[in-house]
């Protein structure tokens, strides 16, 4: 399936840049200030950063008037999914390509790599699974 440019993407793009700086702050902070490990510090960005992506991409990208409560278990169940393919692959993948590298080198690239997998997930979960339109 061939996917157009639309106004959705726009406004996902602008909600995901909000998004980006508030999950990664509290990712990268937990991470290499507090010494929380590699997956905490991953988990918390899209425990809190879901929170608001939820409510940004329900009523401003997506317009869905759907049901709240069904939304949100929609959106859970596939920002679960998302999470544990972007950032499970991720990890086996930098840690193989850096093995020379430092740990904390190899997750924190991890980490960059399992966001950028995430967004692509992300969008198209959103579209099309969370907040589809029903006809």
């Amino acid at each position: 399936m061939l996917i157009k440019w639309d106004s959705t993407m726009l406004r996902f793009v602008l909600v995901g840049i909000v998004n980006t700086i508030f999950g990664m702050t509290i990712m990268f902070v937990l991470y290499n200030v507090f010494g929380v490990s590699y997956w905490w510090s991953s988990a918390a960005n899209y425990f809190f950063g879901s929170i608001l992506s939820f409510v940004l991409n329900k009523s401003f990208t997506f317009q869905h008037h759907g049901d709240w409560k069904r939304s949100a278990l929609r959106f859970t169940l596939h920002i679960l999914v998302c999470y544990l393919l972007a950032y499970g692959l991720a990890k086996p993948l930098a840690l193989w390509l850096l093995s020379g590298h430092s740990k904390s080198f190899q997750e924190n690239v991890a980490m960059m790599v399992g966001a950028v997998l995430f967004v692509v997930l992300n969008y198209l979960g959103q579209r099309f699974f969370a907040f589809r339109k029903r006809k």
